[in-house]
């Protein structure tokens, strides 16, 4: 099988790209990004020379380029996308030009070309809220929050319509919170842990009560695999960790396992509209496709914590430039930032 995969740079998508190479002899990659500020080709060094895999640099809103790099491949493995919260308040424009327009230049592109599957890669975040308890199955509300999460949704339900109306070969995932090797530091996860490691304070949003679903790259990327070969046209399948855990539990957690006192912990303005927990039901992948996640939070920290620690030099490359800038707008000055974007209007695409 010949897969392109959109946003094979960043965080999952690369993980994902070596996950296929790993596990499967005859399977090839066509790894698509535009290589914005979290697309990162060091994150695929590993697999530079590998005779299955390509780059191809282009922009998921450009059908040209992303036709010429899709032709010949079996199916579509769509990551691409902009994916942080945070910058979705504070820029929305750019988040629905490249979540919205550029899904829907994938499946025309793909739809022209016949591909064979195309497997969208969505968030628990387009379920919004869950009530204390509550999972969310595949059949729960969409009520996204955010500009992020409203453009997602918008994208999954493109991709619904076009198998409704075009009999096309889709399928969408949807997965809690990545986190593991290779992740950008403007996440949660990764942001706490290098920050720990050089005994900077940790910005914990609001009262740090929200909850979270926390899931190893590495189980999700077995799930999306499952999902490409084994899913059922037509069908969204949540892939979630089993592990619900507020995000301020997480940061002591962390701490504790980097041997970092507590007092590194600084209470920020917490994000508008911020969503309290998400939780997520993964029966139907469960039953149907014979995944479950086999990392434990504990083991998946004590990994993700030695990873960072052994790759230093690529946090500080990855650092570098336009996450400084982003950083000292965002958390060094939060609130007079926040305050900023209050009744400010989004510049609209050229």
């Amino acid at each position: 099988m010949k897969i392109f995969v959109s946003g094979g740079a960043g965080f999952i998508g690369s993980n994902f790209i070596r996950h296929v190479l790993q596990a499967r002899n005859n399977h090839a990659i066509i790894n698509y990004d535009k290589l914005t500020y979290a697309g990162n080709l060091a994150n695929l060094h590993s697999i530079d020379d590998h005779a299955g895999y390509q780059f191809v640099k282009g922009d998921i809103c450009d059908p040209i380029v992303a036709e010429a790099a899709m032709r010949g491949c079996d199916a579509v493995v769509h990551f691409a996308a902009e994916s942080h919260v945070d910058r979705s308040i504070y820029e929305p424009a750019p988040v629905i030009q490249t979540n919205v327009t550029g899904t829907f230049t994938l499946l025309e592109v793909a739809r022209k070309l016949g591909v064979s599957r195309f497997v969208h890669i969505s968030t628990d975040e387009v379920y919004g809220d869950v009530a204390p308890g509550a999972f969310a199955g595949e059949d729960s509300p969409i009520q996204p929050s955010s500009p992020y999460s409203a453009s997602k949704a918008a994208s999954d339900l493109l991709v619904r319509s076009y198998v409704r109306t075009y009999n096309f070969p889709a399928l969408i995932t949807r997965s809690s919170n990545n986190y593991g090797p290779y992740q950008f530091p403007e996440k949660f996860l990764p942001l706490m842990i290098t920050n720990a490691l050089n005994d900077k304070s940790l910005p914990i949003y609001g009262d740090g009560k929200q909850q979270r679903d926390w899931l190893h790259v590495e189980d999700n990327c077995r799930g999306i695999l499952a999902v490409l070969e084994r899913g059922k046209i037509g069908e969204v399948y949540n892939i979630g960790g089993s592990h619900v855990e507020e995000n301020l539990a997480v940061a002591r957690r962390l701490l504790r396992l980097i041997a970092k006192p507590e007092s590194l912990l600084g209470y920020v303005a917490d994000r508008p509209g911020h969503d309290r927990r998400y939780a997520l039901d993964s029966t139907k992948i469960e039953v149907e496709l014979g995944w479950k996640p086999e990392i434990s939070l504990e083991n998946g920290l004590r990994q993700t914590i030695e990873w960072y620690k052994k790759n230093s030099e690529w946090v500080s490359d990855v650092r570098a430039g336009d996450y400084r800038s982003y950083y000292a707008k965002y958390y060094d000055n939060r609130e007079n930032s926040l305050n900023a974007i209050a009744g400010t209007g989004s510049k609209l695409p050229a």
